[in-house]
Parts: C-alpha cells; sequence; structure tokens
C-alpha cells in the first residue's frame, strides 16, 4: 500500500488548557521527521480559521518556538466554540482541505471536537478523499469517551488540590467551628475535578478537608448536606466543601444555571457554590459562609501543571 503523501493540518478547539500546546509540539515534531509530510500547518482559530482558509506554517516556526510550546498555557493557535451545522460547512472544510492538499488532520478537543473530527472523516471517505483523521484527547473535566484519563486533567486537579490545600490553611486560621468554605469548580456532568480535590489531603489523614465533595452524579439532598456540615463542624474549627458547577437535584434539575446555552446547547453554568451557600445560611443560621470560585485558573495555571500531565501530552500528539 503506497504512503500518503501530503500536508498536514492542526486545529485546537473548546477551551484551553495548561497542556494543550505541548500536544501541538508534538505533532509538529513528529510530522517533520516524515517524508510523506511535506508541509505543516495550523488553523487559527479551530474550525472557524479553516472555514475562513486562515491557516499559518508551522513549519517555518523555529525549533526554539515549538519547544516553547510545551511550557505554554493557552491555545497557541487560538480555539473556538463554534459547532458546524450545515452541510455547507463540512463542505467547505473540504474544500479547504482538498485546495491545500491536507491528508492528515489533528484535532485538539473534546467530546463535541472529536464528534466534528468524525463527522469530517465520514464526509471525506463518502466523497472518495483519502484523508487521516486524528483526534487529539483534550478535556480538564476528563469525561473523553474511550480514554483512562485526558491530557488537561492532571494540571487542573494539581491546581485544584493545591489551592484547597492552603484555602484550608486560612480557614483554620479563621474558623471558631462556624465556618462554612465551599469551593465550587468545573464539572458540567463528570465529577472528576471536584473528586480530585481529594488530594489535598495527607496520606493517613482522613480528617483533611476537604471533609465533603459534591458531585454532579449524585443528586443533591438538603437535609443530608446539613446533617453531614453539623457532624464535621462537631469535629472541626470549619467545614470546607468542594462542589461541581454542574450539580443536580433529585429532578435532574441544575442547583444553578443560566438561561443562556453554549453553541453545543449546554447550558451555561456557575453559581452552584453560591446556591449552595444560600442554602447552608438559611439551614444553619449564625454560620459563616464563604465562597470561593478558582473560575477559569483551573485550566489554565501552568505554574502547577503536572510534568507528566505536559509528556503525556506530548506524546499523544
Amino acid at each position: 500500500m503506497a504512503e500518503l503523501v501530503g500536508n498536514v493540518l492542526v486545529g485546537q478547539s473548546g477551551g484551553p488548557t495548561s497542556v494543550i500546546n505541548a500536544s501541538v509540539a508534538g505533532i509538529v515534531s513528529e510530522a517533520l521527521n516524515h517524508e510523506c509530510v511535506e508541509e505543516v500547518y495550523g488553523a487559527l482559530n479551530g474550525v472557524l480559521g479553516i472555514l475562513q482558509e486562515d491557516l499559518i506554517d508551522l513549519a517555518a516556526e523555529s525549533q526554539q518556538q515549538i519547544r516553547a510550546l510545551r511550557h505554554t498555557p493557552g491555545a497557541a493557535l487560538g480555539t473556538c466554540r463554534y459547532k458546524l451545522k450545515k452541510q455547507q460547512d463540512f463542505e467547505r472544510v473540504l474544500e479547504v482541505f482538498k485546495a491545500h492538499n491536507i491528508r492528515y488532520f489533528f484535532y485538539l478537543g473534546g467530546n463535541d471536537s472529536q464528534d466534528t473530527a468524525d463527522k469530517i472523516a465520514k464526509l471525506a471517505q463518502a466523497q472518495g478523499y483519502e484523508l487521516r483523521v486524528i483526534g487529539v484527547p483534550k478535556t480538564i473535566d476528563n469525561d473523553l469517551a474511550i480514554t483512562d484519563h485526558a491530557p488537561g486533567y492532571a494540571s487542573a486537579i494539581k491546581y485544584i488540590a493545591t489551592s484547597v490545600r492552603e484555602l484550608a490553611c486560612d480557614n483554620e486560621a479563621m474558623g471558631q467551628g462556624d465556618l462554612i468554605s465551599i469551593v465550587e469548580v468545573m464539572g458540567r456532568s463528570a465529577g472528576w475535578l471536584a473528586a480530585g480535590a481529594a488530594l489535598a489531603k495527607r496520606r493517613d489523614h482522613p480528617y483533611d478537608p476537604p471533609h465533603l465533595i459534591l458531585l454532579p452524579e449524585i443528586p443533591f439532598n438538603q437535609e443530608k448536606i446539613l446533617e453531614d456540615v453539623r457532624r464535621v463542624l462537631k469535629r472541626e474549627r470549619f467545614c470546607q466543601i468542594v462542589v461541581a458547577e454542574g450539580l443536580v437535584d433529585s429532578d435532574g434539575n441544575y442547583l444553578a444555571a443560566d438561561a443562556q446555552t453554549d453553541a453545543f446547547g449546554h447550558a451555561q453554568l456557575g453559581g452552584a457554590g453560591d446556591a449552595l451557600a444560600e442554602i447552608i445560611s438559611q439551614g444553619l443560621p449564625g454560620m459563616k459562609v464563604r465562597v470561593a470560585k478558582p473560575g477559569l485558573l483551573q485550566r489554565c495555571a501552568a505554574h502547577t501543571a503536572s510534568k507528566t500531565d505536559a509528556d503525556e501530552a506530548f506524546r499523544a500528539g
């Protein structure tokens, strides 16, 4: 079977991570070692860059710049949350691929991005255009199908666990048996980030914070959480809770959700921590309740990035 000769195109999609650029570095470094690869292009801002034919020559970048990507947060090529909805959009993507002889397409992203890559691959096959589509896993939520874990997750939980541990020191100083500290972390329908906060605990210290972790997979029970908080405060100076933004009630409704949705139809979340604080304040009058929201720092904090995570991201590319 003859080797497929042509050009490589790399695109990034969805929310950045602190190691997503390491995968780009891996792709470029490896692609340049293969004779079947003639050029290596990058699509600016994911599929939007492809639709607009906004491509750059990554092979022209210095090796120093490519190596630096291994330790650079954000998404160097730019990213987007644009959903290809119309058939003409997919046709346009393939038109650009043919114009630039793209035979290898690497798309970095989570579930929605991999779905897009799959549809592009199927269209190319249907049209008889020989194309290799490679989905490169990327998500801090760690909810990508058919993976044990995804690049980006380890760095995110390292930041979360570190922050929770440091916040616990502050709470220990301020608490007098009447302080409830809530940390709201990302996680729409997967509780991996919230669960990862347990790494803040020291070995053989089961009572270390976080004392309570609320996952989106387990419906929220108001009476139980109030009972659990009371139990912790009988033993500790404060109660530290980590809650996922996608926490739902017994009816499957988000504890906090905006009426707006993103391009893929997902509800805009945020506010689970505040909603939980209100419930606790009403259920346990007189308690001091504080809410901390790491927000976007969870996905872009390169100063606490996991070396193993960065190395895996590079090898994934």
